[in-house]
């Protein structure tokens, strides 16, 4: 029998369809149908889209369609100077979440960038929503599948954020934000499924005893 398997990435509702016909009315160098987060996540598709809206204001041969770091960060730079010439407010954290390719963040984004500039208005995007952790999607797996705390930083915390802004304090404060969420997550655990909890601690005890008999000296 094979062993059971997880999607280390939480699933997310894709597009609402109107943004879909719009970005292809648009004309794009991608295919919308084929959407992926990280086609987004150096600015580039970014910029193109509102180089069709403000053609004065980006000219994309300065903007490049590459991976790199540096790559992205002049090509977001540029986008950040062009948000605050025309008094555009996105989201901070739809921004990063899109750089950092953060499950859901670009499609938040691509979402908030088609109400702005069809001034269509879709279901306003709330503060509780824009949570671009893998908290949502760890809840609805079963207690033995779920990340442990080594593990969840390691899915919380991409390498991007790092390179783009080592600053040790900061990245501390990360990595401990997201070990009290997920000692919160246990404690929740325990008090929903006092249970399984139990008999999940008894395995790993019975596991750790029998892993001592077998120790030669």
């Amino acid at each position: 029998m094979s062993p059971v398997s997880y999607s280390p990435v939480p699933p997310r509702t894709g597009l609402p369809r109107a943004v879909l016909r719009w970005m292809q009315s648009l004309d794009l160098t991608f295919s919308p149908r084929h959407f992926r987060s990280r086609d987004f996540s150096n600015g580039y598709l970014i910029a193109e889209i509102f180089s069709w809206y403000y053609p004065e204001d980006i000219q994309m041969c300065s903007y490049k369609n590459g991976t790199s770091l540096a790559v992205k960060m002049s090509n977001w730079t540029q986008l950040e100077k062009f948000f605050a010439k025309r008094k555009l407010k996105p989201l901070q954290e739809l921004i990063d979440g899109t750089i950092h390719c953060k499950p859901g963040a670009a499609e938040f984004f691509l979402q908030d960038i088609y109400a702005v500039l069809t001034n269509r208005r879709l279901k306003p995007i709330q503060n509780e929503e824009v949570d671009f952790t893998d908290c949502f999607y760890q809840e609805q797996l079963p207690m033995v599948a779920r990340s442990t705390a080594s593990k969840a930083i390691k899915a919380n915390i991409k390498l991007t954020e790092i390179m783009m802004d080592p600053n040790i304090n900061k990245n501390r404060q990360k990595v401990n934000a997201i070990i009290n969420m997920h000692i919160q997550q246990r404690m929740l655990e325990r008090e929903e499924n006092p249970g399984e909890w139990l008999f999940k601690n008894k395995y790993w005890h019975m596991t750790c005893f029998k892993s001592c008999l077998n120790i030669r000296i």
